[in-house]
């Protein structure tokens, strides 16, 4: 079933063109991922398809009873709103029943109670028993918890940033609608977060429009393919990987196209420069024809300059972490830990957001202290940093200056020079777009164009903060390119697994209360020894369980005998029930505990180890309770049997 057509839709800003004349059916079950280079326009045009933009011209048409849930790139927040009461903030009518209802209810707890109101609130009682709502806030908490989290109760205005976004994904994810459409849903996600996503998105019904530079995201949960290039939109069937194949074939076509068209342009270059006199018809035309092959628009291929930059030199000494130590508050962000970076380390580093890893960047960097231990850096460390943190960019400033702030030109290991202008044309800005006013740029587009300014330092060691956020797929293409050629030390932290594993061949991975682990490869290599540990441990749990556990009781064998409890498990038997009892209510105390303490990485985790410990004592418990009580039956059988 069509759920959404746009028809013949243009849309442009100033002189710049993001849809021209495109057209596009989304269809019921259909998952598709937009793709584009940054500042092509793809948040327009999914604002377009939400209908919170209009295009300048063309239609779309909505089917009837389709809900279409938006979550925009940079959502608003009601920052006075705790968190539960955002998440329900939706304009669905499922969202307003449950606030209607939410809000009914507090009045009549304060006493507040208006004629009508118990109807009212029996009349919506009724609308949420039709709709199966009650169960809608368990479901929000659990997609919160899943997405880090935990205090419901927390204002949002007391949140960081990413938080936020986290708290506006989750009120999407739970709104019923037949058109999900999700602007980078994966930014401010960790990893072993966005393969939960990956996993919800895939199981839920409806349609699915988004825009994500994650390309493991998109090949596994896409169906289809949209690319925004130049005003024109191309569509595959199928996911990023079959998306890949389709396009090398499209290129192949278009540039046999092109080809063909230089072709008929020298011949009729020839024949005008003969002098031919637009006398007749056919003469007429011929010129006509010409013109139009001027005129038309030709297969632009993106420039490609192979550079192997040369940097500076790096000596023996690189840089020594030595008992290196950080704390904030009582939160431990960093326990003594050594490393020596080696000249040929690709190092990511992975964990939970709020973990640390931005502050172990900053260490590196030199512009966060440590509390203890130190940070050795050789003569010839040359350090430059792509943080996350917004750079300060004159907005009347042009693109190429603000690249030619950091150097003229670069010197590849062959001895060439390669301008500034060349580096830009590499990294997407092309002539035009090099002129540009930096504030005349798309978001994305100075994002790009601060990493090519960090790229022009020429350092010799290289620290990308979350590169991938913000940064368009073929962005990325073009600077894992660089980095297979760049001669220094690359140290990142990413949530793209895709850019770690390209780039990496070292792992650092947090395990809380500043523990950090080192592999060895890159980050498909660190997944399966995690999963070895884990098989590990698991032989070791179930080694453990062997001898705690008690046989189960086998009727056969004990029929005719004369049953009874040991002393020992007549008195487990009578204090059982108590002990389970004070081990359940232990754990909704720690689950209360880890509500109020979300914030604070290094507590929640002690509470986490607390809980898992708690845990198995009650499966245990749990198992004794079965063995006692099915023994206890047994007994009581052979009694009457007698």
């Amino acid at each position: 079933m069509n759920l959404i057509t746009l028809e013949n839709i243009s849309k442009s800003y100033s002189e710049k063109i993001l849809a021209n004349n495109v057209s596009l059916g989304i269809n019921e079950g259909e998952k598709i991922g937009l793709i584009g280079v940054n500042g092509t326009g793809k948040s327009s045009f999914l604002k377009i398809v939400a209908g919170v933009e209009e295009p300048d011209e063309g239609t779309v048409t909505k089917g009837n009873r389709v809900r279409i849930e938006y979550l925009a790139q940079t959502p608003d927040y009601d920052d006075n709103a705790t968190v539960l009461e955002q998440v329900f903030k939706g304009n669905s009518e499922e969202m307003r029943i449950l606030r209607e209802y939410e809000e009914l209810l507090e009045k009549i707890d304060k006493g507040e109670v208006k004629e009508n109101d118990s109807e009212r609130l029996i009349r919506l009682q009724g609308k949420i028993d039709a709709l199966n709502l009650w169960d809608m806030e368990s479901e929000a908490k659990n997609v919160l918890t899943k997405l880090g989290i935990t205090n419901f109760e927390e204002k949002v205005g007391n949140l960081s940033g990413g938080q936020k976004k986290r708290i506006m994904l989750a009120a999407a994810l739970i709104t019923p609608c037949e058109l999900l459409i999700l602007d980078e849903p994966t930014n401010h996600l960790d990893n072993e977060t966005i393969s939960w996503l990956e996993e919800y998105l895939n199981s839920r019904k409806g349609a699915l429009l988004m825009i994500t530079h994650d390309r493991y995201f998109l090949d596994r949960v896409t169906n289809r393919i949209l690319e925004l290039d130049r005003g024109r939109l191309f569509s595959y069937d199928g996911n990023y990987s079959v998306f890949l194949e389709k396009k090398m074939e499209r290129i192949a076509i278009e540039k046999a196209s092109e080809e063909k068209r230089q072709n008929l342009m020298r011949k009729e270059l020839a024949w005008v420069r003969r002098g031919a006199k637009a006398r007749t018809t056919k003469q007429k035309a011929r010129l006509q024809r010409f013109d139009e092959l001027v005129n038309q628009e030709g297969f632009i291929e993106n420039e490609n300059i192979e550079i192997s930059v040369m940097g500076t030199r790096l000596g023996k000494k690189i840089i020594e972490i030595e008992h290196l130590n950080k704390s904030f508050d009582d939160k431990k962000i960093v326990d003594d830990f050594n490393y020596i970076v080696l000249r040929s380390d690709r190092i990511g580093i992975v964990g939970p957001n709020g973990i640390g890893k931005s502050t172990l960047m900053g260490m590196i960097e030199g512009k966060v202290a440590p509390d203890s231990g130190e940070i050795i850096k050789g003569e010839t460390v040359k350090i430059a940093c792509f943080s996350q943190e917004d750079t300060h960019m004159h907005p009347e400033m042009r693109a190429i200056d603000y690249i030619k702030e950091a150097g003229e030109y670069l010197q590849t290991a062959t001895g060439e020079r390669i301008t500034a202008s060349q580096m830009c044309e590499k990294f997407l800005f092309d002539g035009t777009l090099q002129w540009t006013m930096i504030g005349m740029l798309s978001g994305g587009e100075r994002r790009r164009l601060h990493l090519l300014r960090v790229l022009m330092e020429a350092p010799n060691v290289l620290l990308l903060d979350e590169p991938t956020n913000d940064l368009d797929i073929e962005t990325l293409n073009r600077l894992e390119d660089y980095l297979d050629d760049f001669g220094g030390v690359v140290i990142t932290v990413s949530h793209d697994r895709y850019f770690l594993d390209r780039i990496c061949n070292k792992i650092f991975s947090y395990k809380g209360n500043g523990k950090i682990d080192i592999y060895t490869g890159n980050y498909g290599d660190y997944l399966l020894s995690k999963e070895e540990e884990a098989v590990n441990n698991k032989e070791k749990e179930v080694a453990v369980d062997k001898n705690k556990k008690e046989p189960s009781v086998d009727k056969n064998k004990n029929k005719g005998k004369v049953l009874k409890f040991s002393f020992k498990e007549q008195r487990e038997f009578e204090t059982i029930d108590e002990e389970i009892m004070t081990l359940e209510e232990k754990i909704e105390e720690l689950d209360s505990l880890m509500a109020k303490h979300a914030s604070e990485y290094g507590r929640l985790q002690e509470l986490m180890e607390e809980k898992a410990k708690v845990e198995e004592e009650l499966a245990f418990k749990y198992e004794r309770w079965e063995y006692l009580n099915e023994l206890a039956a047994q007994i009581e059988e052979n009694k009457k049997n007698k």
